[in-house]
Formats: structure tokens, C-alpha cells, sequence
């Protein structure tokens, strides 16, 4: 069981690498827009809150042990063009668990990248660390990042009305999930 990717990831358009301080204005150009993060459990971002996250969290480049996450920056594998980013959770040891998430600059929405990103994390994911199952957890008004489960083969699993305050209001949210055994399958 691998848990240290070869960098690059690779897709068939993108290239996943860990984040540095050259993305920084990328990483701008949406992490500090509100209508990103509307559903994110995020703020919009300032430069030095990028920075920070550069040094601390975004920092790891290999999943040891749960409780961590990996978030990896998705760019255009002709171009060298930060897309977006995508984030695998390790939850559990014991049972196997964890949570994939990505976020992607609206200009590069509609092209399948979002899609194609958090694909090679659950690759990494179920083929690298041996997870066992792994969810995804979005808010129900996000439709963009339910069609992205719905293409990655994750199955709805829940529906939880108004499990949550959210920025503020009540949020119902939805969890997908795939097993190791579905994904094996694809």
C-alpha cells in the first residue's frame, strides 16, 4: 500500500501536484471570489490566508495517517494553467474511510476537469491507500458539484434536511459515496 503519489497525478487533460507558493495568484483568481466559496466550507481567501495555507495544511504532499488531507492543484496538463484544487481526507484507519472535495476556478467550469481531479484522488485513494469507502459531502443548492459525484459513479446515499448552519442558514446536505469493490468495477 503506497501512500506517498508519484507526482504528477495524471488524467487525461491534468496534471495533480502539490500546491506551491507560484500558485498564489491562481489560487486568487477563485479561492477569493464569494460565489466560489458559497459552498464551500470556506471564506473567500486574501492572499496572505492563501499563504498561510501554503505553509500549514496545503503544505503535506502524502497522506501517513488519518485525520490528514491532501490538497492537490489541478492544472492543464499543455498549458501548465491551475485549474482548480481537489482534497482527499483521510478519516479512518480502522474503517477505511474518507472524503474526496475540489474546487475549480468558474472561467475552466464546463470543460469535465472537476470531475477529472477528484477521479484521480479516489484512484489514489482506494488504489494507493487502500480505502475502503469514501464520501463526498455537499450542499443540496450546489448542483455543479452533485453532477460532479453523479459522473465520478458515487452513489447518493443520504439526504439531510437542514442537518446544519451554514454561513449562516439552515443547510441540507447531500452525501455520495463510493465503495472500493464500485470502484474496482468502473
Amino acid at each position: 500500500m503506497n501512500r506517498s503519489p508519484e507526482y504528477p497525478l495524471r488524467t487525461e487533460r491534468l496534471l495533480l501536484r502539490p500546491l506551491n507558493e507560484g500558485d498564489v495568484d491562481a489560487l486568487l483568481a477563485y479561492r477569493s471570489r464569494p460565489d466560489v466559496c458559497r459552498y464551500v466550507p470556506f471564506e473567500p481567501m486574501d492572499r496572505q490566508v492563501i499563504l498561510d495555507r501554503l505553509a500549514g495544511p496545503w503544505a503535506r504532499t502524502a497522506l501517513t495517517d488519518e485525520g490528514q488531507s491532501l490538497t492537490l492543484g489541478a492544472v492543464l496538463a499543455d498549458t501548465g494553467e491551475l485549474v482548480g484544487d481537489a482534497i482527499l481526507f483521510w478519516h479512518s484507519r480502522f474503517h477505511g474511510g474518507g472524503e474526496v472535495g475540489y474546487v475549480l476556478n468558474p472561467d475552466f467550469a464546463g470543460n469535465g476537469y472537476a470531475t477529472e481531479a477528484a477521479s484521480a484522488l479516489l484512484r489514489h485513494g482506494f488504489e494507493d491507500l487502500g480505502l475502503h469507502r469514501i464520501v463526498a459531502r455537499l450542499d443540496e443548492r450546489n448542483d455543479a458539484s452533485a453532477a460532479v459525484a453523479r459522473r465520478l459513479g458515487m452513489r447518493q446515499e443520504a439526504r439531510l434536511v437542514e442537518n446544519e448552519i451554514f454561513k449562516g442558514e439552515w443547510s441540507t446536505e447531500l452525501v455520495f459515496a463510493m465503495l472500493a469493490a464500485e470502484w474496482a468495477k468502473r
